[in-house]
């Protein structure tokens, strides 16, 4: 087994070489063109947005902070301005069934002129209508009707009343029609006078009254088919005159929209509807009511209801909804009250987001949508039907028993784009079978980049991009040099450059803040340094306190001596975006027993999966290194002290097998060295995350007790290239205050918290006295032949003989 390495201060830290950049301020450096590092994504974007068939939206994945929004506009805006502006979309009235709205398309830009030119219409109409039956020439036609008719009523009743005269038989008229009465000398008879007549002469006279009835009767007969006709010639001169006034004012509507055919059929349908109810409708409402936009009017039959204008647009629309909600997605249908009772038409219809998107591209956020009622589902509805059909949630959920609106549906052809995490994905993908079928494309966006030369560069511009784009103070070489580091830091990678935006431009801004304090025209290495610190003192209360309550010895935590079955672990806290790692405390007991190791976290439910295949994996090492020829007679508790919360992860697990051998084999481990690894079954030490967090949170613990000159922190071996940690630590190893050991081995952390050499077995399977092997396995034959000696108890007389006496 070779000797565990200790690493020198220059592999603590990648810095980055300020010469490498090739500048000495951002000023130097030209804007970067393309994305950095997002090629398989932007790959992806390409396609996606490319391809037309049915069913290729797409699906942008990743990270908060990598920039996927500014990244995706930007590229859809890009193709949007090659396509040519798709059509207007409006509502129209349905004359024949009102509550059936039809779809209009016209030419982008055409809509909003037919929505002016109807209300210019109504608004001449209001004004042109009204004069024309208020003109002599109408004036004089009407009263050439009612001459006509009265004389040839006045004819007709004329003839009427000589025939009674002539007869002794007189007609009157009376409110509530003719009658008829007898004539004697000049003077009509009452009924006391004709029943004082001769019987003879009052037969004579019913008999004349009946024929004079017959020829009134007959009278108004004619009459009434005269007026008949006279009301039928004044609806024909009504209309006349409506339609001399309409077909005026349609001249040069017909004209301007006679290419376009459904404008043309539409404008038909609204000439016809006037001249039949021109004068019942403007002949009597007043003008302002038609300005009153706050309520329904009898004039918004003849309206417009533009739903969609691109009249102003350069391209193909691209639509960025922030609360795609089901009404903002998919339109809404409003109501107005009106005199306590809620009443609507088409002019209230209300377009949504995909509606404004349609022919072009719509963004989308993945969670808003998932955590907004029915969006999604609507969605998926819309396109799969390719097509938009506006309901309200009352008429889909059954809750509506009143009489709506069904508008048409207006064709879609829309291209989603949907921005979410790579989890909501996966779900998506796993549980809704609909979702492969409608997103075909996912783009997944990379979060860091290999640290070489040509892209340090290449991410020095795009630190200059992104301070010219920001109108942040340039920054020098340094500066630069230093903003790259930090990128590796937060990559968790010394050999990689971290690829969240966000991340690295508030970095940016907070460090062009203090150089401003400064007053400097540069923002300066220092400034980031500051930046980077005050960003952490302002998340690090927390740190502080759990490293208080370490030096005030609350939390036991030695960092000297040595101590049997007991160990410092190394655990990482992850507190939104801040991340500090702290010591903890592992201790084991041993004793005789089955085989079995008690996880206490596992047994009261404080430790994940991870951390349990942590043990089970320790477990594993231990019976194959020692128990090939024995079985293992042992029984062992882990845990880690003072823990109030969960704990997971197998990073542990070197520190766990470390202590548990210490305590089989009552060995003494360094308490001035603290670990973290994970291992596998053979023993070899494996990568772990936070390792720099969990270097400097031991740090923190020994440089605040005192530095001794033999504390350290013992980390894999494959962890060595992911080092990027704090200055001080990085001075303290190099003038040999604190130390980091790297093993490739748990054997070689043994023998670091040991002092001991880990020994080899013989051909025999036997380890040497002396080493820790040696030590573990003597302690478990200790243990296997006292639990063979409690499985099979002896007399003290011959063999057998006592148990046969008794």
């Amino acid at each position: 087994m070779p000797p565990p390495h200790e690493l020198t201060a220059q592999q603590l830290y990648h810095a980055c070489d300020v010469a490498e950049l090739g500048c000495d301020s951002t000023s130097d450096l030209p804007d970067l063109e393309a994305s950095l590092g997002q090629e398989r994504a932007l790959a992806a974007l390409n396609f996606g947005v490319g391809i037309q068939h049915e069913g290729y939206n797409l699906y942008v994945m990743g990270s908060p902070g990598l920039g996927k929004h500014a990244i995706v506009r930007h590229l859809l805006s890009q193709q949007a301005a090659q396509i040519a502006p798709p059509s207007d979309w409006c509502y129209i009235n349905n004359f024949r069934a009102p509550h059936k709205p039809r779809v209009l398309r016209l030419p982008a830009g055409t809509g909003t002129d037919l929505q002016a030119d109807m209300r210019t219409l109504v608004r001449s109409l209001l004004v042109a209508l009204p004069a024309a039956f208020d003109s002599d020439e109408y004036r004089n036609a009407m009263q050439g009707l009612k001459d006509k008719f009265k004389a040839r009523e006045e004819e007709l009743f004329g003839s009427v009343d000589s025939q009674a005269r002539a007869a002794g038989i007189i007609l009157l008229r009376t409110p509530a029609g003719f009658t008829l009465a007898p004539l004697k000398d000049g003077e009509v008879l009452d009924a006391e006078a004709f029943d004082k007549l001769p019987a003879e002469e009052k037969q004579q006279i019913e008999e004349h009254t009946e024929r004079i009835r017959q020829v009134l009767r007959q009278a108004l007969q004619q009459g009434a088919a005269a007026s008949r006709e006279h009301d039928q010639q004044v609806e024909q001169l009504n209309e006349a005159v409506t339609r001399a006034t309409v077909e005026r004012q349609f001249i040069d509507l017909e004209a301007r929209y006679s290419r376009l055919a459904e404008v043309a059929a539409f404008l038909a349908e609204v000439k016809l509807d006037i001249v039949e109810k021109g004068l019942e409708i403007f002949g009597s409402a007043p003008a302002e009511k038609l300005l009153d936009r706050q309520r329904l009017t009898p004039f918004n039959r003849y309206f417009v209801n533009v739903l969609v204008d691109n009249g102003g647009s350069q391209g193909a629309p691209l639509v960025y909804e922030d609360y795609p909600s089901y009404q903002n997605l998919i339109g809404r249908i409003e109501h107005q009250a009106q005199m306590g009772t809620l009443h609507t038409d088409f002019t209230l219809i209300k377009g949504g987001a995909l509606h404004r998107a349609n022919g072009g591209y719509l963004l989308l956020d993945a969670r808003k949508l998932l955590t907004t009622p029915f969006a999604w589902e609507a969605l998926k509805r819309a396109l799969q039907a390719r097509e938009l059909r506006i309901q309200s949630l009352e008429q889909i959920l059954s809750l509506a028993s009143t009489i709506s609106l069904e508008p048409d549906p207006i064709p879609l052809e829309v291209k989603v784009v949907l921005i979410g995490d790579r989890l909501l994905y996966y779900l998506l993908t796993q549980y809704d079978p609909e979702f492969p079928l409608l997103f075909k494309v996912e783009a997944d966006f990379a979060e860091d980049l290999p640290r070489s030369a040509d892209n340090t560069r290449l991410y020095a511009q795009l630190i200059a991009t992104l301070q010219r784009r920001e109108q942040l103070r340039p920054l020098d070489g340094p500066a630069v040099a230093r903003l790259i580091e930090q990128a590796a830091r937060a990559a968790a990678d010394g050999e990689k450059l971290s690829l969240h935006l966000q991340d690295l431009l508030d970095l940016m801004r907070e460090a062009d803040y203090w150089a401003g304090q400064q007053q400097r025209a540069q923002v300066r290495r220092e400034d980031v340094e500051r930046a980077v610190r005050e960003r952490l003192y302002r998340a690090d209360q927390l740190r502080e306190r759990l490293l208080e309550a370490a030096l005030r010895d609350l939390r036991h935590i030695d960092s000297t001596g040595q101590c049997v079955a007991q160990i410092n672990g190394l655990a990482v806290l992850q507190l939104g975006a801040h991340a500090f790692g702290h010591p903890a405390r592992i201790s084991a007991t041993a004793r005789l027993g089955d085989g079995k190791v008690i996880d206490i976290e596992r047994e009261v439910e404080l430790g994940g999966a991870l951390h349990s295949k942590g043990v089970l994996i320790l477990c594993a090492y231990l019976a194959s290194r020692f128990g090939g020829s024995q079985p293992l007679s042992f029984s062992a508790s882990l845990v880690f002290e003072q823990s109030y919360g969960g704990i997971d992860g197998d990073s542990a697990s070197a520190a766990e097998l470390c202590v548990l051998q210490s305590a089989l084999a009552d060995l003494p481990l360094r308490q001035d060295l603290a670990i973290t690894g994970s291992v596998d079954q053979h023993g070899r030490m494996q990568v772990i995350g936070g390792v720099n967090e969990k270097i400097e949170g031991f740090f923190d613990l020994c440089a605040a007790r005192g530095l001794s000159g033999s504390q350290g922190v013992i980390i894999p071996q494959g962890n060595i290239k992911h080092l990027m940690l704090r200055r001080e630590v990085v001075d303290a190893v190099a003038g040999g205050r604190f130390h980091v050991h790297a093993v490739e081995h748990a054997e070689q952390a043994m023998a670091l918290l040991t002092g001991l050499p880990a020994g080899v077995a013989d051909a025999q399977g036997q380890f040497p006295a002396g080493t820790i092997n040696g030590a573990v396995q003597r302690r478990l034959r200790e243990l296997s032949e006292l639990r063979q000696r409690y499985a099979h108890p002896q007399s003290d007389g011959p063999a057998g003989n006592g148990q046969a006496d008794k």
